[in-house]
């Protein structure tokens, strides 16, 4: 079956399981001050393009575009345990990036964790390069601030 990726509900329940595991992750992996995740809430908000990648009815990833006006956010990129491998955050990214051009967006930006070498390597394979803290971030050891001009 064919994977696609489109605009998703963050409160549909199998939606609610995917953040529900990345919140878990993340908070097993940084400590609170270093987790910068949305909650599904916030999620729901007319600047956030949300997007499921699904295989007939299970969803196996997401990920968010933030608008912040002049630049957009990638957040909440998660891809369940049981789909890694299959080139779903790729195609994930892929379509966040092109929804950023569509929007006029001329950058993004985004932060993730110190140890999450395969995003790393994801990110890097689509241009991102490493910069300082963005937005409203302060620095932080267990992060990494990536940009890419658009």
């Amino acid at each position: 079956m064919k994977i696609s990726v489109g605009i998703g509900d963050p409160k549909d329940p199998r939606t609610v399981a995917l953040l529900t595991a990345h919140h878990s992750l993340m908070q097993s992996l940084f400590p609170a001050e270093s987790n910068h995740f949305l909650s599904v809430d916030a999620l729901c908000v007319p600047e956030i393009t949300f997007l499921v990648a699904s295989e007939g009815a299970q969803h196996l990833g997401c990920g968010a575009l933030a608008n912040k006006g002049s630049y957009g956010e990638i957040k909440s990129m998660f891809v369940s345990e049981a789909a890694r491998g299959k080139g779903v955050a790729n195609l994930i990214l892929t379509e966040l990036i092109s929804n950023a051009r569509a929007s006029g967006l001329s950058k993004l930006y985004l932060e993730t964790g110190d140890s999450l070498r395969a995003a790393h390597a994801l990110y890097e394979k689509h241009g991102f390069t490493y910069c300082g803290p963005f937005g409203d971030y302060a620095p932080d050891p267990m992060s990494y601030f990536m940009e890419l001009t658009l």
